[in-house]
This record gives structure tokens, sequence and C-alpha cells, in this order.
């Protein structure tokens, strides 16, 4: 009986020499994330010094978690831990599954004139940049001359300063992110969708399956590793809430729930010059998103054969 030789495992240098335009292709950009996302990383050491722009932080004095202890042992820190956490929730609960029903509402047209018309619709918000976004709100929303408070009052009801309310602060913030991104966000799911064996349908058509269940037994069921893997990328990401809108629709009245981990770091950091106490807050945030998405990943890839790594 002949004797089946092993595969011998190439080096690591000769694969290199066989691909190295592949590599080369690639350089710029690890060459841009080294310059621009790990370099940076060398000033998280600012979190555990009393930093000093004379003395850099080579020459700066070293206090250890001072800073991470000063900040818990502020009122600040339960106001805007709790913040960023609710606004982080209820962004992601909404702004999730929008785009996924979206696509399939559009993926079960039977115009696909109409289809495309909605998409093209619903994607355009994408493009529109924040800070006409936050003044499209403030025309709308407006008390004296906003079409919603002219429709609330039509009906009866008192005119509202929404921006100015902390309560309607939530309200409009997520509203304005289901608005911008469902669009965009459904082209992905769109994408997987038009992957789906057509012979699936055909077949469940045949045994008499409705709409609903091709949804549940065939299209969902494909699209899931798409799922999940954007699933994880937002729940490790969740304390990030975004800070320009936040930042522009923030104002005095509608502190109380609109203070945020990125806002207020921007204001002890920058306008207070408290830079080292600053990277202490950030750098918990970092900390705490880079854990999230390690215990994520870690239930899907138990849960279901998709994770990121």
């Amino acid at each position: 009986m002949m004797k089946v030789q092993p595969r011998k495992r190439r080096s690591f240098l000769a694969y290199l020499k066989d691909n190295w335009d592949l590599y080369v292709m690639l350089a710029p950009a690890v060459i841009f994330i080294i310059i621009f996302a790990y370099i940076p990383m060398y000033g998280v050491l600012m979190a555990f010094q009393n930093f000093n722009p004379f003395q850099g932080i080579s020459g700066s004095t070293w206090v250890g978690l001072q800073h991470f202890q000063r900040f818990f042992e502020t009122p600040m820190a339960r106001i805007v831990i709790t913040n960023t956490v609710i606004l982080s929730v209820q962004t992601l609960i909404f702004t999730f599954p929008a785009p996924i029903i979206l696509a399939l509402m559009l993926h079960y047209c039977i115009s696909k004139r109409f289809a495309k018309v909605v998409q093209t619709a619903t994607y355009f918000p994408f493009f529109i940049a924040l800070v006409v976004l936050v003044g499209m709100m403030h025309i709308f929303f407006s008390p004296s001359v906003g079409l919603v408070n002219h429709a609330i009052e039509a009906l009866g009801g008192q005119r509202i300063v929404f921006l100015a309310d902390s309560a309607w602060f939530r309200p409009l913030y997520v509203g304005s992110r289901v608005w911008q991104g469902t669009g965009w966000g459904a082209i992905i799911y769109i994408a997987a969708l038009s992957g789906v064996d057509p012979t699936l349908y055909e077949s469940a058509t045949i045994d008499g399956a409705s709409k609903w269940d091709r949804i549940r037994h065939i299209d969902l069921p494909m699209i899931r590793p798409t799922i999940v893997i954007l699933l994880i990328l937002s729940l490790g990401g969740i304390m990030s809430v975004g800070f320009e809108q936040v930042f522009l629709m923030q104002n005095a009245r509608n502190l109380e729930t609109s203070e945020i981990i990125a806002t207020y770091v921007y204001r002890v950091g920058l306008l207070e010059n408290r830079l080292s106490f600053a990277a202490a807050v950030g750098l918990f945030n970092s900390v705490i998103n880079f854990s999230l998405l390690i215990m994520v990943n870690f239930a899907a890839r138990k849960l279901s054969s998709t994770s990121l790594w």
C-alpha cells in the first residue's frame, strides 16, 4: 500500500515572496492604521499622570489610578454613565432592526420600480451632514415656526419646546438616527437577500408557505450571519454614542439627559483643561467597549457558528 506523504507547510517568507504584490497593495492601509490608530494610543499614559504640556508625557509626574478614583467619586460619574447607557441601548433597540425590516419589505415589494424609489429616498438622508440635520430639527420642532408645533396646536394641543426639554432629547435623538441611518443600513441586508437561492422560494411557494413563513424559514436564516456580525459590532460600541449630534443638540436646559461620556470628556478636557482627568474618563469608556466586544463575540461563538474571530 502506497504511503501518503504529509503535505509540507510553506514558510511565511516563501508565501510572502510569491504574493509580494498583494502585500504592497495592503501596505498603505496598514501604515495609515499604524500612524493614526496605534501610535496615538501612546497618549493614554496621560490618564495615569498629572500631564503637563511643557514637560510632555515622558516628563509628567505619575499618579496611578488617582484620576479614575476621582471620576467615580464625582456625582457626574453616575449621571454621564447612566445617560450614555440609556441613550445607547435605546438607539440600538430602534436602529438595529429597522434596516432589516426595510430590507425585507423592499425584497418582497411587487413593484421593483417603487422599491428602487423607496430605497433611494430612504438612504438619501445618510448623506445629510449632522450640522444640517440638527438645523432641520430646530426648524421643524421650533416652538414658534415649527411644523410639528403648528400641527399640535391645530389638533388642540399646546406648543412644546422640544429641543429645550430634557424629556424629549432622547426620543428626538433616536428618531433622527432611525430616519438618517435606516436606508443606508438596509443596503447590506438587501445585498445578502439577493444571494438567496430562488429555488428555495419556489419550493416554499409550492408547499403553500406564506410570505411570513418564507421570511422566518428562508430569509432570516440566510442573513443570520450578517445580522450576528453587525450585532456584535453594535454591542461592542454601545458606549460610543456619537459625539457630534449629541453636542449639537445639547443645551443648558436638556443637560440632564444629554450629558454623556463623550461630551463630558470634551468639556473637562478642552474647556476646563483637565487633560489627564479627561483621558482617564475616555480610557474607562474604551475599556468598557472593548470588554463588551470580547464578551459579545464569545457569546455569539458559543450560541452560533458566526463570530468576528
